[in-house]
């Protein structure tokens, strides 16, 4: 984690011992040990909710593709639908106008 060697290792503990002594030494080195556990679970506990958000992005992400790729293949269907409804509506439309026509040319007749 540090990439100490063991003569740097060992260098450490003996300036440690030289500036604590003997009696505080074990302690220093307890103490020093607990914050590297308290770090590194802090560090493991980040790691771990990045990799949870990381994943969640990820699935937002592939649920958002879904969903255009869904729409995308919707987009030929719905156009043939509206393309059938404009065919009725101008077959309708076609319709009126005859009807309309028919009207007004028995109106007319009727009038001579």
């Amino acid at each position: 984690m540090f990439d100490i060697s063991f003569g740097q290792l060992l260098l450490v503990l003996i300036i440690g011992l030289v500036v604590l002594g003997p009696e505080r030494l074990p302690i220093a080195i307890k103490t020093v040990a607990g914050w590297i556990k308290v770090l590194r679970r802090m560090s493991a506990t980040v790691q771990l909710e990045l990799n949870k958000e990381l994943k969640l992005q990820e699935l937002q992400d592939s649920l958002k593709k879904a969903e255009l790729s869904g729409l995308k293949t919707l987009t030929p269907e719905i156009q043939e639908s509206i393309d059938d409804l404009k065919r009725v509506t101008e077959s309708l439309q076609k319709e009126i106008d005859s009807a309309t026509q028919i009207d007004t040319h028995t109106h007319l007749d009727k009038d001579k």
